[in-house]
Parts: C-alpha cells; sequence; structure tokens
C-alpha cells in the first residue's frame, strides 16, 4: 500500500487543530459556511437589478402573474448566468481562499506551508498545472465528439473581452476550492489520520458542496468526488498545492469558456466554441449537468489518478519506503 504521506502533513500535525475526526467535520462545516455567506455578498448586490428586470419583463412583479419557485428558479438561472453577475461571483471566491488561509493560520495555529503553499518552484508548478487541466478537458471533449456523443463548431462573434476576464475568475474561483477542501480540510484531516481516509473524506465533501447544483446524477456526483481524489493525491504527490490550483482553474474554464459546456450545471456562457449534444444518452454527454456527468470523464480521471499514483509508487520507492507499508510502519 502507497505510504501517501507528504511533508505537509506532519507540518500540519504540529497545529493546534483538534485531532478528533468528528471535531475537525464540525470546524469545517462552520468555516464553510462563513466562507458561503461572504461569497455570497457581492452575487446578492450585482444579482438584484438584473433578477428584478427578469421577473418585471415576464410579468410577475407588475402584474397579476403567480411566481412558482420553480419559476423562480429558472430566473435566477438565467441571471446568473450574465457576465455582469457571474464574473463578479467568480470574483467573491477569493473569500474562500482568504478565510482558508485565515483559519488555519490562526484558529489552528500552522504555517501556510502546511497547506502545500510553497514558494519554491510555485510558478512552475503552476504552469504545468494548466496545461494539464487544458489537456485534461480537450480529451475528455474530443472523446465525447470522436465518438459521436458531441457536435463541436467555433462561436461566431465571440466576445474576448469577456472571455478574458471569465478567465481571470476561473483562476480565482479554483485556486479557493482546492485551498478550501485541498489546503486546508484534507490536511487537517491528513495531520492525524489516515492519508486515505483525508483524500476520501475531502473528495467526498467537496462532491456534496456541489450537490444542488442543476442537472447532478449519480454519476456526476461520483466524477466529482473522483476529480476531488485525483486532486487529493495530486497534491500529495508534489507536497504542493500550486498545481491542482492550476488544473482546477483551466478544467472549468476551458470547458465553460472555451469549449461552451455547461459548467457543473451553470448555464453556458461566452465561449470560442460550441460543444452541443448529438446523443440523447446522458451518460455520454452528461446531460444537463455538462461533461463532467460524462462517463468519458470517468474514464479520463481514472486514468489520471492511476497515473499521478504511479508516481507516488515510483517516488516512494527511490526514497526507500518498502512496498506495502502503512503509513504508521513507514514513519
Amino acid at each position: 500500500m502507497l505510504r501517501l504521506r507528504p511533508k505537509m502533513f506532519d507540518e500540519a500535525a504540529r497545529s493546534h487543530a483538534s485531532k478528533k475526526l468528528a471535531a475537525q467535520i464540525v470546524a469545517f462545516l462552520a468555516v464553510f459556511i462563513v466562507i458561503y455567506i461572504l461569497e455570497s455578498i457581492i452575487p446578492a448586490i450585482v444579482s438584484t437589478k438584473p433578477m428584478n428586470d427578469a421577473l418585471r419583463e415576464q410579468g410577475f412583479l407588475d402584474g397579476d402573474k403567480k411566481l412558482t419557485f420553480k419559476q423562480s428558479m429558472k430566473v435566477a438561472e438565467g441571471v446568473a448566468s450574465k457576465p455582469g453577475v457571474m464574473i463578479p461571483t467568480l470574483l467573491s471566491t477569493v473569500f474562500g481562499t482568504i478565510v482558508s488561509i485565515f483559519y488555519c493560520r490562526y484558529f489552528e495555529v500552522r504555517r501556510v506551508s502546511s497547506m502545500g503553499v510553497r514558494k519554491q518552484g510555485a510558478a512552475r508548478h503552476y504552469a504545468a498545472g494548466l496545461g494539464i487541466g487544458a489537456l485534461l478537458m480537450t480529451v475528455i471533449t474530443m472523446l465525447t465528439v470522436v465518438t459521436g456523443a458531441n457536435g463541436i463548431s467555433v462561436a461566431k462573434d465571440a466576445n474576448y473581452g469577456i472571455i478574458a476576464l471569465y478567465l481571470l475568475g476561473f483562476l480565482v474561483q479554483g485556486m479557493s476550492e482546492e485551498f478550501i477542501f485541498r489546503g486546508y480540510f484534507m490536511t487537517t484531516v491528513g495531520s492525524s489520520h489516515s492519508s486515505y481516509l483525508a483524500v476520501g473524506l475531502s473528495a467526498a465533501l467537496f462532491g456534496l458542496a456541489h450537490s444542488a447544483n442543476p442537472g447532478l446524477t449519480p454519476l456526476a456526483m461520483f466524477n466529482l468526488m473522483l476529480y476531488g481524489v485525483f486532486a487529493g493525491v495530486y497534491v500529495i504527490h508534489f507536497d504542493n498545492i500550486w498545481g491542482v490550483c492550476g488544473i482546477h482553474s483551466v478544467w472549468n474554464f476551458a470547458q465553460g469558456n472555451v469549449y461552451g459546456i455547461s459548467v457543473s450545471g451553470n448555464s453556458k456562457v461566452e465561449s470560442l466554441f460550441v460543444t452541443s449534444s448529438e446523443s440523447s444518452h446522458g451518460f455520454l454527454t452528461g446531460g444537463k449537468f455538462g461533461i463532467e456527468g460524462s462517463i468519458f470523464t470517468t474514464i479520463v480521471l481514472l486514468s489520471a489518478t492511476a497515473v499521478v499514483l504511479y508516481l507516488q509508487y515510483r517516488k516512494e520507492k527511490s526514497e526507500g519506503v518498502p512496498a506495502g507499508a502503512s503509513a504508521e510502519k513507514a514513519e
């Protein structure tokens, strides 16, 4: 069995965090709620006028037309996809990074290096992550195209300025989720428990955090958790968070703004290409949730995870960790 024990886990073990798993989970949920509230302030402000305008246009405010919950959610989904709302929403996720760092530094009393924040090689790891994220999403998309599940065409009159702003937003958003789930929570659990538990639990909570997204299917949920496993072992292998921040950000950006695919069930946005469903089989296309709900995403993520685990096996072998040694024995 692989040891999967990065230096960041040992650094986090010197923190003031509770060693009890239940307490760690409760603390995480409290931190997550604080982050959710802070990240909701700006979207609430920028979406108020567009939401009222949309409701008025459809006759729900000034007329006698009754607004149902389903209709309000549909209107809200349309408003949320507008660049003037979605881009500030993406940028507001910076609170996730800030709160995670603040909590680890001042509540758990540990260095940010224990979150995988390394100065040495940061640019190299981040650049590699950007490339890997683009490669993974391109492979998934092309698999759906060559199998006939999806069709792809060049978008007409793409707004490059808006697309550039989306890139900035996704760079912030991808980093934020990695700091929350891998940099903070995974390292907290891994500091006092099995590395396998740390990866699995952080992946499960990552998937559950997206459970309210439109169009979610069992396969989409599995893929979200599988991505969490891949991200976890990637961070552990390199003992560095910057690479997976790049992967996550470009994974979302390429999905939404390069290939024109719904990102985790959210509405499609300005993109360079337009990818459309040619098959009625949701397990191939991902359905309303988007390509993250496709079996092709499952295949690519399983393959990517296997590659990282193989690299970790080679690394541990070269460091002299006996094959089959547990984390406890190896320590």
